[in-house]
């Protein structure tokens, strides 16, 4: 179905009307803390699970802030007048922010939702009615072009994202603009790209409600809308990212074979990345019969840039047809066409060999190293989030490392990180435990296995003594030969230091 079937959507040069909006919305307490206040946590949640039951329920009342949650959350006709004391209606009608519904009720348009940026920022993201996570409708069935508001995968990219200040942001497959609106706070200039143009109209709207600045939009699919010689200091991308049977819904379906497309973005951005620049995506990526998935992915790397790979979850065919067959609500239609679309989807795996498929985060860095540094990993475990500041540090560790060989390394100063606990598993009354482990409670949360000896030495680590006087005094204390105590530790310096457990501090 194409985007001439969907809503007309409000005007996106009305910058004006947009300020009027946000501040009425502002006024009235439509904000992620009021919206919490004003429900509960419970029917709070279940919007995000969009289960709009225990919201409708809560709102059921006559504030201003529960007649706004109505029409732009639940998507409920209000009465004109009760509005009229709320928003600058005739402007918004005019605008197209909100039609007539009936004789005496106005209805929204567009689902706006509060959302808090990383700083306590109160911003609004605009979507197609029912599609936003935690708006009226919820997965339901959708049609190809529509755009969706905030999820899972858009808050995790906004998390993971490095956030040091820079001269360019590059936000791919923008959608609904969550991630040049976060660029924009420390972006001197944000280009934002989709192949749809609904979405780059969305954008717009997005960024005018929620204040300046704004982007610039550009559409086109990957990197086409870029002039050959545009290069960023931050490109960030949560794509279509979904490997399914053709290219059925344009939010989603990335539209090349397999895992393709999000192979082909990772390698092109390399040559579009200044020195020391960061890429950062959400992908999945195909576990083929007789391939290393980790070898796969190695692959793709572009040359000249270091790369932290994280595997945050596998799930076999089955699962993921599922999911998507169920995010595009085909579930709830003809049973017998829901078969036909499961077996296209099997089918097509087959024919690729693919047993299963892993989804995560792929972050690059450009870097002037003769030997980059590339990290794939599985980590299915509970993490902290925001973890932008944590992915900036490996990289800056990982920069130490490569400078300092062993003896150097040994002439370094070192700080535990923060929140590190040592855990010791033995047996009652024994004298010496069985196993040590270090464990981080910020970031990662990472845990590791370690000596008594490397045990001893991260927990005198306070950034005064070089760690060749740490192993020496450790030498004299357990009665061992320091030479070799040097020559066997920095092994697991590096380590502890890659995993994050160290800092340098010299």
């Amino acid at each position: 179905m194409s985007d001439s079937s969907l809503p007309a959507l409000p005007a996106a040069d009305r910058p004006e009307i947009a300020a009027r909006l946000r501040e009425a919305l502002l006024g009235a307490s439509f904000t992620v803390d009021g919206l919490l206040e004003l429900l509960g946590a419970p029917a709070y949640a279940a919007l995000a699970r969009s289960e709009t039951v225990p919201a409708l329920r809560a709102t059921r009342g006559d504030t201003r802030l529960e007649m706004l949650v109505r029409l732009f959350l639940l998507q409920q006709p209000v009465p004109h007048a009760r509005v009229a004391d709320v928003l600058p209606v005739e402007a918004c009608l005019e605008s197209g922010w909100l039609v007539r519904a009936g004789r005496d009720e106005v209805a929204a348009t567009v689902d706006v939702r509060p959302y808090g940026g990383l700083d306590g920022e109160d911003w609004f993201i605009v979507s197609d009615l029912g599609c936003a996570v935690g708006g009226a409708g919820g997965i339901g069935s959708r049609e190809e072009g529509v755009v969706l508001g905030v999820g899972g995968a858009s808050t995790t990219l906004a998390g993971i994202t490095v956030r040091t200040p820079v001269g360019s942001a590059l936000d791919l497959g923008t959608g609904s603009g969550i991630q040049a609106l976060h660029a924009g706070r420390h972006a001197t200039r944000v280009t934002a790209t989709d192949v749809n143009p609904r979405a780059l109209h969305i954008t717009a709207l997005t960024l005018a409600l929620s204040g300046p600045p704004a982007a610039d939009l550009r559409q086109g699919s990957l990197f086409e809308p870029l002039r050959d010689d545009e290069t960023y200091d931050l490109i960030v991308s949560n794509p279509p990212f979904v490997i399914s049977p053709g290219a059925r819904l344009t939010y989603r379906d990335g539209g090349m074979g397999g895992d393709d497309l999000c192979r082909t973005l990772v390698q092109q951005s390399g040559e579009r990345l200044n020195e020391g620049g960061f890429a950062q995506f959400l992908a999945n990526w195909q576990h083929v019969e007789g391939e290393d998935w980790q070898d796969r992915l190695r692959s793709w790397v572009p040359r000249g840039c270091d790369a932290w790979i994280v595997q945050r979850e596998v799930q076999d065919v089955t699962q993921y047809a599922e999911l998507w067959l169920r995010d595009a609500g085909d579930h709830r239609g003809d049973p017998a066409e829901y078969q036909v679309r499961y077996d296209a989807w099997l089918e097509e795996f087959e024919a690729r060999k693919v047993k299963a498929v892993g989804f995560g985060w792929i972050t690059l860095r450009r870097t002037g190293s003769a030997v980059p540094s590339i990290t794939v990993e599985e980590w299915p475990h509970p993490v902290e989030q925001p973890l932008g500041e944590t992915v900036r540090a490996h990289f800056a560790r990982l920069d130490y490392l490569r400078e300092h060989d062993d003896a150097a390394l040994l002439d370094g100063f070192f700080r535990l990180a923060p929140e590190i606990v040592q855990e010791q598993v033995g047996l009652p009354g024994a004298e010496d435990p069985e196993h040590v482990v270090l464990r981080q409670n910020r970031g990662m949360r990472r845990a590791t296995t370690v000596d008594t000896v490397a045990a001893g030495f991260a927990g005198v680590c306070d950034g005064t003594l070089s760690a060749g006087r740490i192993l020496d005094a450790i030498a004299q204390l357990v009665g061992e030969d320091p030479v070799l105590l040097r020559d066997r530790t920095p092994a697991q310096i590096r380590h502890l230091v890659e995993q994050g457990f160290l800092e340098p501090s010299d």
